[in-house]
């Protein structure tokens, strides 16, 4: 039909051309629906979409090292790992403020922690290295301040470092430390702190400019004190030795602290340099081992395919990936294990629920909500306590052997292993998961008709041919809903493996606990994790290709 007729538009009741009016009406109808529907949309987005988009960015994600070490990450650009070597002076001199600032913040432990998943020892070298770091060149420090003791005044730092109140500020380079502050520590930064560093003591010294920017952030937002009556740190006393020392040029300068600066440089003239390396060799020799530099450099970038390495039991080498060694390779064995046991586990519930549910769904209504009671009495028990009672009936002296002791089918001397391994995690899983198999079996099966095997038996059927041509066809979805659920369960499953699996009946999902509570290797667990439900949709779109979710039915 056309909207317009020979005089113009066709109109609706209020005057409006009716197909304005008519597409007004379905907005409104599809905003309507909409706003009945948000409420469910937030919620899965929020308990459900955002958590799997953590655990993918979590499973890539490596900034600390970048974030903790920014300097030091830099000058390991140009070091070759192949060269058998350790780096040069200028990437100790790096890290040096690096550590320095982050041990400062208390995050070095947490970049030890990090490092340490890939090459063991690394945590402990930087848990020392921080309590000692602020050690390193005291005898310049020492020096300059016996020179003159203005470098243990706080006013006259925050002066120097200032500029005085007319002086030109440089806020550019505050804003960068705020930055790289906020990205150390997660903190916010961006308040106002009383201080601002002068351009021109900036251009003159631009090391302790930034080492004092950093001192007076984190004095005045951390340790909630006033930057001008707090001495600063060992590490602006180093770099503005450092500064000295590269040749800054006083000669033009004139501002605050001049006087001060030229006796300083007068002082150090002829010394010699601060030796960064032999320093932290001396805290830790193993600073000087060349695997832990690579260690470093090789996850240095913000995002990283080592955890994701690391679950398919791989790592990053000097050539690219390659296969851990073979003591340590142990989560494809996981992951085989976790898919084989699921699979029986899934098998074991189909033949054990399928008979049950056919005798539900045959009974009398009265007697089937009876039995029904029974099926469903398992969930009105704790899953700690169902799982804690099998480990008690599958002991070695539990009520299982103690009764085939009893009846003289086992010898006392040689009782039978069922606990702690696969077979206890089967077995407790299975009764576990059993009502979940049974559920949607006997909703499908309490929909097929009698009168169809009634019809087949009539027309010459036997009582098999019958239930295998005719019933079985019909009950394959409720088959097909109860294995999904039950696989998907089962794959997930961590308590009962546990306490019934011992070292050889526990799953993947018992590493990601793991990781998660204890070795609080959130990364790992998140690749594991990943890897993990790629693994359940794989298995799922096979099962829509195979069998076709449509089929799946709950009744």
């Amino acid at each position: 039909m056309s909207d317009t007729t020979d005089t113009g538009p066709v109109l609706a009741a209020d005057g409006r051309p009716l197909k304005r009016s008519l597409n007004r009406a379905l907005r409104r109808q599809k905003l309507r629906a909409l706003g009945l529907i948000a409420p469910l949309l937030i919620f899965v987005l929020v308990t459900f979409i955002a958590p799997i988009a953590d655990m993918l960015f979590r499973s890539v994600e490596n900034q600390i090292v970048s974030n903790t070490l920014p300097g030091t990450v830099q000058q390991l650009e140009t070091w070759d790992a192949t060269s058998g070597e350790a780096p040069g002076e200028a990437v100790y001199e790096a890290l040096y403020y690096d550590l320095f600032l982050a041990s400062e913040a208390k995050e070095h432990t947490r970049l030890g922690t990090r490092l340490n998943y890939e090459e063991t020892g690394i945590s402990s070298l930087f848990r020392s290295s921080g309590r000692k770091v602020d050690d390193v060149g005291e005898d310049y420090i020492d020096a300059l301040e016996d020179l003159n003791e203005a470098w243990e005044d706080e006013a006259f730092w925050y002066s120097l470092m200032s500029g005085g109140e007319d002086a030109a500020k440089n806020s550019g380079l505050l804003d960068e430390e705020r930055e790289r502050l906020s990205g150390l520590t997660g903190d916010d930064y961006s308040a106002d702190i009383g201080f601002v560093p002068g351009q021109d003591i900036s251009q003159l010294l631009p090391n302790t400019a930034r080492a004092y920017s950093s001192f007076a952030l984190f004095t005045v937002i951390e340790d909630e004190d006033v930057v001008a009556e707090e001495e600063p740190w060992e590490a602006v006393k180093i770099a503005l030795v450092q500064d000295i020392k590269r040749g800054a040029d006083m000669s033009g300068y004139e501002g605050f602290g001049a006087e001060e600066l030229r006796a300083a440089q007068d002082m150090l003239q002829g010394q010699p340099d601060i030796a960064f390396k032999e320093a932290f060799l001396d805290i830790d020799e193993d600073w000087g081992a060349t695997d832990n530099w690579r260690t470093m450099q090789v996850y240095s970038p913000p995002f990283t395919a080592g955890y994701f390495l690391n679950a398919i039991d791989m790592q990053n080498g000097l050539d690219g990936p390659e296969a851990r060694p073979e003591n340590q390779q142990i989560y494809i064995m996981l992951f085989k294990r976790t898919l084989f046991m699921s699979l029986v586990i899934m098998g074991s519930c189909i033949l054990l629920a399928y008979p049950v549910s056919y005798l539900l769904s045959n009974l009398p209504m009265r007697s089937a909500n009876l039995l029904m009671i029974l099926v469903l009495l398992p969930f009105w028990t704790s899953l700690l306590v169902r799982t804690s009672a099998w480990k008690v009936m599958l002991q070695q002296q539990g009520v299982i052997n103690d009764t085939l002791v009893w009846l003289g089918l086992v010898d006392d001397a040689s009782r039978l292993v069922m606990i702690n391994n696969q077979f206890g995690t089967i077995v407790a899983m299975t009764h576990i998961l059993l009502p979940f198999m049974i559920l949607p079996m006997y909703s499908v099966m309490s929909t097929i008709p009698p009168s169809y095997v009634r019809a087949a038996r009539s027309l010459g059927a036997t009582n098999w041919t019958s239930f295998w041509r005719v019933y079985f066809p019909q009950s394959v979805p409720g088959i097909g809903a109860g294995s999904i659920l039950v696989f998907i369960l089962a794959i997930g499953y961590y308590i009962t493996p546990e306490i019934v699996g011992g070292t050889t009946g526990t799953f993947i999902s018992n590493r990601i606990a793991y990781h998660i509570s204890s070795s609080l290797n959130w990364g790992l667990a998140a690749a594991l994790g990943s890897i993990l439900l790629a693994a359940v949709l794989i298995l799922y779109w096979a099962y829509d290709k195979i069998v076709g979710i449509d089929n799946v039915k709950l009744g």
